[in-house]
């Protein structure tokens, strides 16, 4: 941990520039043209389903190489760009940092016809491994990364050195407790998203009904593309397929699968669900409670440790940085 001592002052000068960004509402293009990332992105053309596509991604070379590569691997209301803090962090220790956007999400595209899964979304993110010639990599996925990262040791476990799932949905199986709604109802719904619904849930679903002003940034993101008339309906429909892929493709059954050393850094405050206000009153509370969904994880897979986040919600990495970072840096220097 001595690292991570003489890393104190670094830290505290890289909160205080993420802190320092400003950011405004304004009309988002499409695949975020208009928005800078806090590195330089690259593309990777794709051949899928009969279309040409682009995914990006961001490859933040480090200035003093430990010959160590991890992937970070964003959430569904997120895009790559929410990892700043992480990536620099990692960078100065020697990591190289490669952060894809997923097809659907952020700089990538938004086919007007997709079929989504976890499987594609793993085998997608092989493609970019494969196009930098990295053999062996370290996972982190958050929220709905963790379990494309699940999906992608599972199906790639030879690839992956290390596993670390941050506050991942899918710890529990949705459609056992949420009743089925169609694509064409998950699209109805994002289609009446706005600055303030947005602001609400994440409020209330995130961070416990408790603001700062280093979260606007991340309601823009979405904000912005609401105010994009001509090219929101797409958006919404890619949003509400994947809504779609998280209820009827659950990866919690195949956890006992997973032999790689695993780090569950779960905040114990989250109780996220997708569709938990769908669900009735009656089983509604029993969804999305992480701390017994953590422990429940940890006993499946077996080579895995837990880091319990006292009083931290569903974004550990962007609600309190150091005590995310630490169990992170500790199970990396083991």
């Amino acid at each position: 941990m001595k690292r991570l001592i003489i890393l104190s002052g670094i830290l505290i000068s890289m909160v205080s520039g993420v802190l320092a960004q400003q950011d405004t509402l304004r009309r988002l293009d499409i695949n975020l043209e208009n928005y800078p990332y806090p590195f330089p992105v690259s593309y990777l053309d794709i051949q899928s389903q009969g279309q040409k596509i682009r995914m990006a991604y961001m490859d933040v070379q480090p200035a003093a190489p430990n010959d160590r590569i991890i992937f970070l691997l964003h959430g569904k209301n997120f895009n790559g760009a929410y990892w700043e803090e992480t990536a620099k962090y990692l960078s100065k220790l020697g990591f190289r940092v490669v952060i894809p956007d997923q097809i659907g999400f952020g700089k990538s595209s938004k086919p007007a016809h997709y079929q989504y899964s976890f499987h594609l979304l793993a085998s997608n993110t092989k493609l970019i491994l494969d196009h930098l010639n990295l053999k062996s990599v370290i996972v982190l996925g958050h929220s709905m990364g963790g379990m494309v990262a699940a999906r992608f040791t599972l199906m790639y476990p030879e690839m992956v050195s290390r596993l670390i799932l941050e506050n991942p949905i899918g710890l529990e199986d949705y459609k056992l407790k949420v009743p089925f709604q169609s694509v064409d109802k998950w699209y109805q719904t994002e289609l009446k998203a706005d600055f303030n619904s947005i602001k609400k849930y994440q409020l209330t679903s995130y961070y416990d009904n408790k603001w700062k002003p280093e979260y606007d940034q991340w309601v823009n993101l979405l904000a912005g593309w609401t105010l994009n008339k001509k090219d929101y309906p797409r958006i919404a429909w890619n949003s509400a397929l994947t809504y779609d892929m998280i209820y009827t493709q659950p990866v919690c059954y195949e956890f006992e699968k997973i032999r790689t050393s695993t780090l569950l850094i779960i905040g114990q405050r989250d109780r996220s669900a997708v569709g938990k206000n769908l669900a009735p009153e009656s089983v509604r509370s029993s969804l999305g409670d992480y701390p017994a969904l953590g422990k429940l994880t940890q006993s499946k897979i077996k080579n895995s440790e837990l880091a319990e986040l006292d009083n931290i919600g569903h974004l550990p990495h962007i609600e309190n940085f150091e005590k995310f970072i630490a169990p992170l840096i500790k199970f990396l220097e083991k």
